[in-house]
């Protein structure tokens, strides 16, 4: 017998001045909510959780830089909730919030301890889904990218974007860490996963396999699988 799955929801909801892609997740067959990367406006987020009858049951990090996880102590403050993730190399990261925040115009961000760090091969549950956590190191030396493997979904934060990747210009950024986060972890999930990037538009795997000027299969020289 074929195990049903549980489908997912997502909405996003861009926060912060730099417009970051804060995005909600939830198991349809139970309510069950997580927000990850909530960079900001946590009680707005918390009310629209709300307002659409979802209970909150995590905030998810892909990454310590602040327009991503600037306004996940408000949002653990306001609801009790775990804070789960990035990756630990983030540490360094996280601590910089309040400073990053005055420079950028988001003098609210606020730095924070999560919960639990997450490392590659981790799962987490959301109801009745589940959810696969990789280590994508390169933008940050801590982030990872949560996907939902039933659904063909992934959010991966600031790795990967519709036609282009993450900066690599920062302290512990690698250039080739990123590319090989890219395609070593990203493209054998599959052309068909939809992804939310951290910033803009959604697109596919596939889709950027073929067009992303910077990891395309030409580009990058990987190949489809037969």
């Amino acid at each position: 017998m074929n195990q049903q799955v549980a489908p997912i929801g997502v909405l996003v909801s861009p926060v912060t001045p730099l417009q970051q892609n804060c995005t909600i997740v939830w198991c349809t067959k139970t309510n069950k909510a997580a927000v990850i990367d909530p960079g900001a406006s946590a009680q707005a987020l918390f009310d629209e959780i709300k307002r659409r009858g979802l209970t909150l049951e995590a905030i998810w990090i892909t990454h310590g830089h602040l327009d991503h996880a600037g306004g996940a102590q408000d949002l653990q403050d306001i609801s009790g909730v775990d804070i789960i993730g990035p990756q630990a190399a983030d540490k360094f990261w996280i601590d910089m919030i309040p400073e990053q925040g005055q420079r950028w115009g988001i003098p609210d961000a606020r730095s924070f301890v999560p919960t639990r760090w997450l490392e590659d091969g981790d799962k987490l549950t959301l109801g009745e889904t589940e959810w696969e956590v990789y280590h994508c190191p390169g933008h940050t030396p801590g982030h990872v990218i949560f996907f939902n493997r039933a659904a063909r979904f992934a959010q991966v934060g600031d790795v990967l974007f519709k036609g282009s990747v993450g900066r690599t210009d920062f302290p512990q950024s690698s250039h080739q860490d990123l590319i090989q986060s890219i395609t070593q972890k990203l493209w054998p999930l599959g052309d068909d996963v939809t992804f939310i990037p951290g910033h803009g538009p959604h697109s596919t795997f596939g889709q950027e396999r073929r067009t992303n000027p910077f990891v395309s299969d030409q580009v990058a020289g990987t190949n489809r699988a037969p």
